[in-house]
């Protein structure tokens, strides 16, 4: 199952269009304010389509949801190709939401129930990382590819109509894998049945303060990654129009052949962290001292990327944003973990489509905040360091007081 597993998110990061959807949207005429808009679309969409899915998936089976996911994921990449409006980029955007909502916290609990099948839930954090290294594998292919489009033809909606071709091989993995790793479906749908379902999970989280502190962590830590990781693009586009090393090149060419060259650094070295996530756990002695670890890299590149950017030195505001990348790749396999650890078995996928939930309701409100910020200020993208960490500061100094409250 680790090959069907791995598969699945090599399969899932082949989204082409992915390194140039900001510049699609500027090159369609949206301000960075309707781009923030569309994401807080998307993530509204994703928080409101959240509270079934997890209940869903749990109680009527999680193939099920996992192809519904990705049939959504296949109408949302043919809207982007032949939208011309920001309507129609909404109604993408919402069919992006709910191809996310049912997939987020779906297959994890899938490759938790396998470990426990398997007498492996101690290796839950190196298995993890392991197939999220095959997901970060599987972007640095995508965007070979995608420059290789890009640079051919110079055109954007390409990027979306071939999108489709992986996701429909992904459909198919899917229906390899074993009945067993749906859970227990309990009979027909039943909105009565979800809601219990759900009550009982956020009763549990509720009910339990460490649950809840990592709740928090994900809005703070993941809700300011995702709004602010895609600003890399319209910086790497800026660094690649003044690059001495790429002026032979045309200007329209330029942007995607430094995007490209960017991104595969990022996805290859994302991979290699999420892979060894597990050996900063042991290194320190457990999950909890490896994510404060983690927790005090992120304050200091987000602190990094002020003065960086308020004086417009890009390349190392690239660099900056590689190592984000790393840091949130580290961080994630340790924080899935951590939710296991406290989570019931049969609630497993319900409590991480909130944990998910909690990432997509703070990139809301981020998102368009942060667009705003980045259309009125006079420094250039200096807004999305000042916010991060501010952020990671107000978490560092709460995760000192929960400690010291707990001794």
């Amino acid at each position: 199952m680790l090959f069907r597993f791995s598969l699945y998110g090599f399969l899932k990061n082949q989204r082409y269009f992915e390194p140039f959807l900001i510049l699609f949207f500027l090159d369609q005429g949206l301000s960075y304010t309707q781009i923030g808009l569309l994401v807080a679309v998307r993530e509204l969409s994703a928080n409101l389509l959240e509270i079934p899915s997890g209940a869903v998936a749990d109680l009527y089976g999680r193939r099920r949801a996992m192809i519904s996911s990705f049939a959504a994921y296949i109408a949302s990449f043919l809207t982007f190709a032949t939208g011309h409006s920001l309507l129609h980029f909404t109604v993408a955007m919402f069919l992006y939401a709910f191809g996310d909502a049912f997939r987020t916290g779906t297959h994890k609990a899938m490759i938790f129930t396998w470990l426990r099948a398997e007498g492996r839930l101690g290796e839950k954090t190196r298995i993890y990382g392991f197939t999220r290294s095959w997901s970060k594998l599987g972007s640095a292919l995508s965007i070979i590819i995608a420059t290789v489009i890009m640079v051919s033809s110079g055109e954007y909606r390409w990027i979306f109509y071939l999108s489709v071709v992986p996701y429909l091989l992904g459909i198919i993995n899917f229906l390899f894998y074993p009945d067993w790793l749906d859970g227990e479906r309990r009979g027909p749908l039943s909105p009565a049945a979800v809601l219990r379902h759900l009550g009982r999970a956020f009763s549990r989280i509720f009910r339990t303060a460490h649950l809840r502190r990592l709740v928090a962590e994900t809005m703070t830590f993941e809700g300011t990654f995702k709004a602010a990781k895609d600003y890399l693009q319209p910086i790497t586009r800026q660094a690649a129009l003044a690059a001495p090393l790429l002026l032979t090149l045309n200007e329209e060419t330029r942007g995607p052949v430094l995007i490209g060259v960017v991104y595969l650094a990022l996805y290859l070295i994302s991979s290699l962290a999420s892979r060894q996530s597990h050996l900063l756990v042991r290194w320190l002695g457990d999950e909890e001292r490896g994510v404060r670890a983690v927790w005090w890299g992120t304050l200091l590149m987000y602190a990094a990327l002020v003065p960086v950017l308020w004086r417009g030195w890009l390349a190392p505001a690239i660099v900056i944003f590689i190592a984000l990348h790393l840091l949130q790749n580290l961080f994630r396999p340790m924080h899935i973990s951590r939710f296991e650890t406290h989570a019931d078995a049969d609630q497993g996928a319900t409590i991480l489509s909130v944990e998910s939930q909690a990432k997509s309701l703070a990139a809301m409100v981020l998102a368009p905040l942060l667009g705003w910020l980045v259309d009125g200020a006079s420094g250039g993208f200096w807004p999305v360091g000042a916010i991060g960490a501010g952020l990671a500061l107000a978490m560092i100094v709460s995760r000192g007081r929960a400690t010291v409250a707990a001794e």
